[in-house]
Protein backbone atom coordinates (compact mmCIF):
# COMPACT_ATOMS: atom_id res chain seq x y z
CA UNK A 1 0.00 0.00 0.00
CA UNK A 2 1.76 3.25 -1.12
CA UNK A 3 2.16 5.95 1.87
CA UNK A 4 -0.49 8.76 1.90
CA UNK A 5 1.45 11.95 1.21
CA UNK A 6 0.71 14.81 3.61
CA UNK A 7 1.43 18.60 3.37
CA UNK A 8 1.21 20.28 6.88
CA UNK A 9 0.23 23.78 6.72
CA UNK A 10 0.34 26.22 10.41
CA UNK A 11 1.98 29.36 11.55
CA UNK A 12 3.71 27.24 14.71
CA UNK A 13 7.00 25.79 14.21
CA UNK A 14 6.04 23.98 17.68
CA UNK A 15 3.21 22.56 16.57
CA UNK A 16 4.37 21.74 12.95
CA UNK A 17 6.49 19.40 14.33
CA UNK A 18 4.29 17.83 16.95
CA UNK A 19 2.19 17.08 13.90
CA UNK A 20 4.89 15.59 12.03
CA UNK A 21 6.38 13.56 14.41
CA UNK A 22 2.89 12.26 15.81
CA UNK A 23 1.42 11.27 12.72
CA UNK A 24 4.71 10.07 11.21
CA UNK A 25 4.60 7.15 13.86
CA UNK A 26 1.85 5.93 10.99
CA UNK A 27 3.66 3.22 8.30
CA UNK A 28 1.14 4.72 6.21
CA UNK A 29 1.97 7.65 5.94
CA UNK A 30 4.47 10.40 5.20
CA UNK A 31 5.14 14.01 6.02
CA UNK A 32 6.15 15.22 2.67
CA UNK A 33 6.37 18.65 3.53
CA UNK A 34 5.49 21.48 6.32
CA UNK A 35 4.59 25.03 5.35
CA UNK A 36 4.36 28.24 7.68
CA UNK A 37 1.72 30.01 5.47
CA UNK A 38 -0.69 29.45 2.76
CA UNK A 39 1.76 31.43 0.24
CA UNK A 40 4.58 29.01 1.30
CA UNK A 41 1.91 26.29 1.19
CA UNK A 42 0.99 26.62 -2.40
CA UNK A 43 4.46 26.29 -3.52
CA UNK A 44 4.77 22.89 -1.99
CA UNK A 45 1.35 21.46 -3.22
CA UNK A 46 2.67 22.36 -6.57
CA UNK A 47 6.41 20.65 -5.68
CA UNK A 48 5.79 17.40 -3.42
CA UNK A 49 1.92 17.08 -4.83
CA UNK A 50 0.20 15.78 -1.76
CA UNK A 51 -2.13 13.37 -1.20
CA UNK A 52 -4.15 15.41 1.90
CA UNK A 53 -3.55 18.48 3.52
CA UNK A 54 -3.61 19.38 7.31
CA UNK A 55 -4.25 23.50 7.80
CA UNK A 56 -5.08 25.61 10.31
CA UNK A 57 -7.48 28.64 10.54
CA UNK A 58 -5.39 31.42 12.07
CA UNK A 59 -2.60 32.13 10.55
CA UNK A 60 -0.88 35.58 9.40
CA UNK A 61 -1.03 36.82 5.86
CA UNK A 62 -4.30 34.64 4.83
CA UNK A 63 -7.03 32.73 6.83
CA UNK A 64 -7.21 29.08 6.39
CA UNK A 65 -10.76 29.49 5.04
CA UNK A 66 -9.60 31.80 2.80
CA UNK A 67 -6.85 29.57 1.62
CA UNK A 68 -9.35 26.37 1.22
CA UNK A 69 -11.76 28.63 -0.79
CA UNK A 70 -9.05 30.00 -3.23
CA UNK A 71 -7.03 26.90 -3.48
CA UNK A 72 -9.69 24.12 -3.98
CA UNK A 73 -10.77 25.60 -7.31
CA UNK A 74 -7.29 24.98 -8.83
CA UNK A 75 -6.42 22.22 -6.86
CA UNK A 76 -8.76 19.69 -5.44
CA UNK A 77 -6.75 18.48 -2.63
CA UNK A 78 -8.85 16.73 0.62
CA UNK A 79 -8.14 19.28 3.22
CA UNK A 80 -8.15 18.27 7.19
CA UNK A 81 -8.31 21.44 9.30
CA UNK A 82 -6.94 21.55 12.70
CA UNK A 83 -8.32 24.53 15.10
CA UNK A 84 -9.06 25.65 18.17
CA UNK A 85 -12.51 25.24 19.82
CA UNK A 86 -14.57 27.68 17.29
CA UNK A 87 -17.50 27.88 14.68
CA UNK A 88 -14.78 28.73 12.10
CA UNK A 89 -14.56 25.04 11.60
CA UNK A 90 -18.07 25.13 10.18
CA UNK A 91 -17.32 27.79 7.60
CA UNK A 92 -13.78 25.59 6.94
CA UNK A 93 -16.47 22.72 5.97
CA UNK A 94 -18.28 24.80 3.95
CA UNK A 95 -15.70 26.26 1.78
CA UNK A 96 -15.01 22.61 1.09
CA UNK A 97 -12.17 20.86 3.73
CA UNK A 98 -13.37 17.06 4.48
CA UNK A 99 -13.01 17.32 8.58
CA UNK A 100 -11.73 18.92 11.49
CA UNK A 101 -9.69 17.91 14.55
CA UNK A 102 -9.63 20.04 17.65
CA UNK A 103 -6.09 21.53 18.75
CA UNK A 104 -5.04 19.54 22.20
CA UNK A 105 -3.55 20.77 25.06
CA UNK A 106 -0.23 20.75 24.34
CA UNK A 107 1.24 20.70 27.74
CA UNK A 108 -1.06 17.33 28.24
CA UNK A 109 0.58 14.01 27.59
CA UNK A 110 -2.31 12.29 27.23
CA UNK A 111 -4.49 14.85 25.13
CA UNK A 112 -1.67 14.77 22.58
CA UNK A 113 -1.78 11.19 21.94
CA UNK A 114 -5.74 11.35 21.78
CA UNK A 115 -5.51 13.90 19.41
CA UNK A 116 -2.52 12.03 16.88
CA UNK A 117 -4.67 9.10 17.11
CA UNK A 118 -7.72 11.27 15.82
CA UNK A 119 -5.72 12.95 12.90
CA UNK A 120 -4.21 10.26 11.45
CA UNK A 121 -7.94 8.29 11.21
CA UNK A 122 -9.03 11.45 9.62
CA UNK A 123 -6.22 11.95 7.55
CA UNK A 124 -6.75 8.54 6.20
CA UNK A 125 -10.51 8.89 5.73
CA UNK A 126 -9.80 12.34 3.71
CA UNK A 127 -6.89 10.39 1.33
CA UNK A 128 -10.40 8.20 0.31
CA UNK A 129 -12.09 11.41 -0.23
CA UNK A 130 -14.30 13.38 -2.43
CA UNK A 131 -13.83 17.09 -2.19
CA UNK A 132 -17.57 17.99 -1.49
CA UNK A 133 -19.77 19.92 -4.00
CA UNK A 134 -22.62 20.67 -2.27
CA UNK A 135 -25.77 22.40 -3.06
CA UNK A 136 -25.19 26.44 -4.37
CA UNK A 137 -27.64 28.79 -2.56
CA UNK A 138 -29.88 29.22 -5.53
CA UNK A 139 -31.82 26.18 -4.67
CA UNK A 140 -35.44 27.37 -2.76
CA UNK A 141 -37.55 25.98 -0.93
CA UNK A 142 -38.79 22.46 -2.12
CA UNK A 143 -42.05 23.30 -0.65
CA UNK A 144 -43.88 26.28 -0.09
CA UNK A 145 -45.23 27.17 3.38
CA UNK A 146 -48.53 26.35 3.77
CA UNK A 147 -48.67 23.13 2.07
CA UNK A 148 -49.21 20.41 4.29
CA UNK A 149 -46.68 17.77 4.82
CA UNK A 150 -47.79 16.42 8.63
CA UNK A 151 -47.19 13.34 10.24
CA UNK A 152 -43.96 11.02 10.42
CA UNK A 153 -41.08 11.38 12.06
CA UNK A 154 -37.29 11.69 10.53
CA UNK A 155 -34.54 10.66 11.62
CA UNK A 156 -31.14 10.86 9.64
CA UNK A 157 -28.02 9.67 10.07
CA UNK A 158 -24.18 11.49 8.96
CA UNK A 159 -20.37 11.49 9.48
CA UNK A 160 -17.59 12.74 7.19
CA UNK A 161 -19.27 15.78 4.65
CA UNK A 162 -22.40 15.39 6.97
CA UNK A 163 -22.64 18.93 8.63
CA UNK A 164 -23.00 20.86 5.30
CA UNK A 165 -24.94 17.82 4.14
CA UNK A 166 -27.35 17.95 6.87
CA UNK A 167 -27.39 21.94 6.45
CA UNK A 168 -28.40 22.01 2.61
CA UNK A 169 -31.32 19.65 3.14
CA UNK A 170 -32.73 21.14 6.38
CA UNK A 171 -32.42 25.16 4.83
CA UNK A 172 -34.77 23.99 1.83
CA UNK A 173 -37.24 22.35 4.45
CA UNK A 174 -40.12 24.41 5.03
CA UNK A 175 -40.96 25.12 9.01
CA UNK A 176 -43.95 22.93 9.25
CA UNK A 177 -41.92 19.51 8.28
CA UNK A 178 -42.38 16.94 10.58
CA UNK A 179 -40.38 16.20 13.80
CA UNK A 180 -36.61 15.31 13.06
CA UNK A 181 -33.58 14.14 15.29
CA UNK A 182 -29.94 14.04 13.49
CA UNK A 183 -27.36 11.90 14.64
CA UNK A 184 -23.71 13.22 13.63
CA UNK A 185 -20.57 11.93 14.31
CA UNK A 186 -19.32 14.93 16.27
CA UNK A 187 -17.60 15.75 18.96
CA UNK A 188 -18.86 17.14 22.20
CA UNK A 189 -19.04 21.44 22.09
CA UNK A 190 -19.21 21.48 18.41
CA UNK A 191 -22.70 19.92 18.18
CA UNK A 192 -24.43 22.87 19.92
CA UNK A 193 -22.71 25.42 17.56
CA UNK A 194 -23.48 22.81 14.65
CA UNK A 195 -27.27 23.40 16.23
CA UNK A 196 -27.06 26.90 16.65
CA UNK A 197 -25.70 27.53 13.58
CA UNK A 198 -28.76 25.44 11.68
CA UNK A 199 -31.24 27.13 13.94
CA UNK A 200 -29.88 30.52 12.62
CA UNK A 201 -29.78 30.15 8.77
CA UNK A 202 -32.73 27.24 8.43
CA UNK A 203 -36.78 28.20 9.14
CA UNK A 204 -36.63 25.15 11.57
CA UNK A 205 -36.08 25.55 15.62
CA UNK A 206 -33.13 23.43 16.00
CA UNK A 207 -31.23 22.75 19.39
CA UNK A 208 -28.65 20.53 20.70
CA UNK A 209 -30.53 17.62 22.16
CA UNK A 210 -31.44 17.24 25.80
CA UNK A 211 -33.15 14.49 27.89
CA UNK A 212 -36.64 15.28 28.30
CA UNK A 213 -37.08 17.22 24.76
CA UNK A 214 -40.02 16.61 22.63
CA UNK A 215 -40.10 15.83 18.96
CA UNK A 216 -42.41 18.00 17.12
CA UNK A 217 -43.41 19.67 14.23
CA UNK A 218 -41.13 21.89 12.58
CA UNK A 219 -38.01 21.25 15.68
CA UNK A 220 -34.83 19.66 14.94
CA UNK A 221 -32.81 17.59 17.70
CA UNK A 222 -28.70 17.14 17.34
CA UNK A 223 -27.40 14.32 19.21
CA UNK A 224 -25.21 16.27 21.81
CA UNK A 225 -21.36 15.14 21.10
CA UNK A 226 -20.15 12.51 23.24
CA UNK A 227 -23.77 10.87 23.95
CA UNK A 228 -26.06 8.66 22.74
CA UNK A 229 -29.38 9.68 21.36
CA UNK A 230 -32.86 7.59 21.70
CA UNK A 231 -36.45 7.80 20.92
CA UNK A 232 -39.15 6.75 23.28
CA UNK A 233 -42.80 6.73 22.95
CA UNK A 234 -44.26 8.68 26.21
CA UNK A 235 -48.60 8.69 24.89
CA UNK A 236 -49.36 10.04 21.45
CA UNK A 237 -46.01 12.19 21.73
CA UNK A 238 -42.54 11.15 21.66
CA UNK A 239 -39.14 12.88 23.39
CA UNK A 240 -35.55 11.96 23.91
CA UNK A 241 -32.93 10.59 25.96
CA UNK A 242 -29.35 11.70 26.10
CA UNK A 243 -27.01 9.95 28.00
CA UNK A 244 -23.08 8.74 27.88
CA UNK A 245 -22.19 5.09 27.15
CA UNK A 246 -19.66 2.83 25.11
CA UNK A 247 -18.98 3.76 21.63
CA UNK A 248 -21.14 1.99 19.36
CA UNK A 249 -19.57 0.81 15.72
CA UNK A 250 -16.71 3.24 17.06
CA UNK A 251 -18.69 6.38 17.63
CA UNK A 252 -20.48 8.31 20.40
CA UNK A 253 -23.29 9.19 19.72
CA UNK A 254 -23.88 6.30 17.11
CA UNK A 255 -26.66 6.52 14.34
CA UNK A 256 -27.80 2.84 15.28
CA UNK A 257 -28.94 3.72 18.97
CA UNK A 258 -31.16 6.41 17.44
CA UNK A 259 -32.65 4.33 14.78
CA UNK A 260 -33.36 0.86 16.48
CA UNK A 261 -35.25 2.72 18.85
CA UNK A 262 -36.97 4.82 16.13
CA UNK A 263 -37.68 1.53 14.80
CA UNK A 264 -38.92 0.23 17.92
CA UNK A 265 -41.05 3.14 18.99
CA UNK A 266 -42.00 4.58 15.87
CA UNK A 267 -42.12 2.13 13.27
CA UNK A 268 -44.05 2.62 9.85
CA UNK A 269 -44.58 6.28 10.67
CA UNK A 270 -40.71 7.52 10.37
CA UNK A 271 -38.35 8.04 7.79
CA UNK A 272 -34.90 7.19 7.70
CA UNK A 273 -32.31 8.98 5.93
CA UNK A 274 -28.38 8.27 6.08
CA UNK A 275 -26.14 10.41 4.63
CA UNK A 276 -22.19 10.63 3.82
CA UNK A 277 -19.51 8.68 6.16
CA UNK A 278 -16.98 6.19 6.55
CA UNK A 279 -17.78 3.00 7.80
CA UNK A 280 -21.23 1.30 8.71
CA UNK A 281 -22.88 2.97 11.48
CA UNK A 282 -26.65 3.73 11.03
CA UNK A 283 -26.95 0.33 8.45
CA UNK A 284 -27.85 -1.92 10.94
CA UNK A 285 -30.39 0.29 12.45
CA UNK A 286 -32.06 2.21 8.74
CA UNK A 287 -32.43 -1.72 8.20
CA UNK A 288 -34.08 -2.35 11.19
CA UNK A 289 -36.34 0.37 10.70
CA UNK A 290 -37.25 -0.56 6.80
CA UNK A 291 -38.06 -3.94 8.40
CA UNK A 292 -40.62 -2.07 10.68
CA UNK A 293 -42.51 -0.09 7.75
CA UNK A 294 -40.16 2.81 7.72
CA UNK A 295 -39.36 4.62 4.43
CA UNK A 296 -35.40 4.87 3.67
CA UNK A 297 -33.65 6.92 1.85
CA UNK A 298 -29.61 6.76 1.11
CA UNK A 299 -27.11 9.57 -0.40
CA UNK A 300 -25.90 8.00 -3.43
CA UNK A 301 -22.46 7.50 -4.20
CA UNK A 302 -21.20 10.37 -6.52
CA UNK A 303 -22.53 13.09 -4.07
CA UNK A 304 -21.41 11.90 -1.09
CA UNK A 305 -17.85 12.71 0.45
CA UNK A 306 -17.57 9.61 1.54
CA UNK A 307 -19.48 6.84 0.47
CA UNK A 308 -19.02 4.28 3.42
CA UNK A 309 -22.09 4.06 5.53
CA UNK A 310 -24.62 4.91 2.03
CA UNK A 311 -23.07 2.20 0.77
CA UNK A 312 -22.99 -0.87 3.55
CA UNK A 313 -26.58 0.47 4.41
CA UNK A 314 -27.87 -0.16 0.44
CA UNK A 315 -25.80 -3.33 0.06
CA UNK A 316 -27.58 -4.46 3.53
CA UNK A 317 -31.02 -3.58 1.89
CA UNK A 318 -31.75 -1.02 4.39
CA UNK A 319 -31.74 1.52 1.50
CA UNK A 320 -35.19 1.94 -0.41
CA UNK A 321 -33.96 4.25 -2.97
CA UNK A 322 -30.55 6.06 -3.30
CA UNK A 323 -30.72 9.66 -4.37
CA UNK A 324 -28.18 12.53 -4.94
CA UNK A 325 -27.71 15.09 -1.90
CA UNK A 326 -29.13 18.02 -4.48
CA UNK A 327 -32.59 16.33 -4.12
CA UNK A 328 -32.80 14.80 -1.14
CA UNK A 329 -35.19 17.20 0.62
CA UNK A 330 -37.18 17.07 -2.35
CA UNK A 331 -37.07 13.26 -2.05
CA UNK A 332 -37.59 13.76 1.91
CA UNK A 333 -41.40 16.01 0.59
CA UNK A 334 -42.53 13.14 -2.03
CA UNK A 335 -42.50 10.32 0.67
CA UNK A 336 -44.46 12.84 3.17
CA UNK A 337 -47.18 14.08 0.50
CA UNK A 338 -47.44 10.23 -0.62
CA UNK A 339 -48.48 9.15 2.86
CA UNK A 340 -50.63 12.22 3.73
CA UNK A 341 -52.22 12.49 -0.05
Amino acid sequence: MRKIKVLIVDDSLIFREVLARGISTDPYIEVVAKAVDPFDARDKILEFEPDVMTCDIEMPRMNGIEFIKRLLPQYPLPVVVVSSVSVAVFEALKAGAVDFVTKPNVQSVQDVEGFIHELIQKIKIAAKAKIPKFVGQSITKVVEEGTSVKGRLIAIGASTGGTEAVFNILKVLPSQIPGILVTQHIPPVFSKMFADRLNESTQLRVKEAQTGDYVDQGSVLIAPGGQHMRLKKVGERYRVECYEGEKVNGHCPSIDVLFESVAKEVGEGAIGIILTGMGYDGAKGLLAMRRKGARTLGQDEKSSVVYGMPKVAFELGAVERQVPLETMAQALVTLLRKVNG
